[in-house]
């Protein structure tokens, strides 16, 4: 079950990306190619002013990488702690007496509460593709 669940977060931060990929980044990055074709296009300019150029046509690009990056590590991060948490929580119900039964059972708790944390961020999804596509349309980026 906790392997489903594992493959679900998986699928569901693909398919993510895939969309912000190809609704937002996409666009980014045809831009900063066709910014840099034509820094080549001027004959005149020295190599250092060619790539200067090019760097400058970049940093769009890699500001919005950036975020994207830093937004799905946060959420990232918040499936982790909720994971952790849930391992806590179990660490604290054993001892060193405990048996194998209750240990099984243990284990049990910590597999649902782990899915649970893959399910609730999961659908935590939905909104931060909203605020990634609300940044990326205020031009905050």
């Amino acid at each position: 079950m906790a392997e489903a669940a594992q493959s679900r977060v998986q699928n569901a931060i693909k398919d993510f990306i895939n969309t912000i990929d190809r609704s937002k980044l996409r666009g980014y990055e045809r831009s900063m190619h066709l910014c840099a074709a034509e820094c080549c296009e001027d004959s005149t300019a020295t190599v250092e002013d060619v790539h200067r150029c090019v760097e400058k046509c970049q940093v769009p690009t890699q500001r919005a990488q950036q975020y994207v990056q830093s937004e799905l590590e946060r959420f990232q991060e918040a499936l982790s702690r909720c994971v952790l948490s849930c391992q806590d929580d179990v660490k604290d119900k054993v001892g060193p007496n405990t048996s194998e039964q209750e240990i099984r059972k243990y284990r049990g708790e910590f597999e649902n509460c782990a899915i649970a944390c893959c399910d609730k961020n999961i659908g935590k999804l939905p909104v931060l593709m909203d605020k990634m596509k609300d940044a990326f349309k205020a031009g905050a980026l």
